[in-house]
């Protein structure tokens, strides 16, 4: 089942899992492991965080979220209307979004097909005359920045994926900072990711997908966290360890 994007002001509270209408478990996506075990989700806070290993399934989670909330499975906001490759999964249809009140925008962005959007909104300047920046005139850190700072303002949705693939150190305080901002402006922002600088925006949800389900976990409890920490702290005797473990036979 799913739900349309509303358009005024308000935010996502919650989502719910509607398993009665899943014809088998057993198949992709239903048979990752975390999303097996999930029956429901609280969103309502200004930022919450989808964090796990690769294949946990919280990029499938939160493009599961921006299709049932009315958004392009690529990125964009509600209005951008484009496909590059259809390769979304059908979660989507199985999600029942809460809202309280209507959210006026919403914008999802992902570093991994960001290349694909930016060449939307070129299209669009082409086909309109609207003043829309050309996103491929500078870098992809620079570009997805900018994108941000462009349409993540103030009162709306904003869902992104793994947005540290596309930024330096820097660029990741700099979206702290924006998001920030936005938070402060009444912005809601649920964010999958890696990273260990992101990860730790104050009063942050945090939610870790693993083989044993989905659970709340406080941020120094994150692997992002624990393994930066570990590094850093000695990073020759962590590298050796490392280095190690990989020269032990069978691995």
């Amino acid at each position: 089942m799913k739900s349309e994007l509303p358009g005024a002001t308000g935010r996502l509270i919650s989502f719910e899992m509607l398993w009665d209408e899943v014809e088998d478990r057993r198949v992709y996506p239903f048979s990752i492991p975390a999303l097996a075990a999930l029956s429901s989700m609280d969103l309502d806070r200004p930022v919450t965080f989808l964090v796990g290993e690769n294949g946990s399934g919280k990029s499938t989670l939160i493009e599961a979220l921006a299709v049932a909330a009315g958004l392009n499975p690529e990125g964009g906001s509600q209005n951008l209307k484009f496909s590059t490759r259809s390769s979304h999964s059908p979660l989507h249809e199985h999600l029942r979004l809460a809202w309280r009140g209507r959210p006026h925008k919403a914008f999802f962005l992902r570093a991994e097909s960001f290349y694909n959007v930016a060449s939307a909104y070129d299209k669009l300047r082409e086909e309109t005359h609207l003043q829309i920046p050309d996103y491929h005139l500078v870098s992809h850190g620079e570009s997805f920045l900018e994108v941000v700072q462009g349409h993540f303002r103030g009162p709306g949705l904003y869902l992104m994926d793994e947005p540290e693939s596309a930024l330096s150190v820097l660029g990741q305080l700099q979206l702290l900072i924006h998001t920030h901002q936005s938070v402060a402006r009444g912005g809601q922002f649920v964010i999958a990711s890696h990273s260990p600088i992101l990860t730790a925006f104050p009063e942050a949800v945090i939610y870790r997908l693993n083989e044993k389900g989905i659970k709340e976990v406080g941020y120094t409890d994150t692997e992002p966290y624990q393994m930066t920490k570990s590094f850093l702290e000695s990073p020759p005797a962590f590298l050796h360890h490392l280095f190690a473990a990989g020269d032990e036979p069978g691995t």
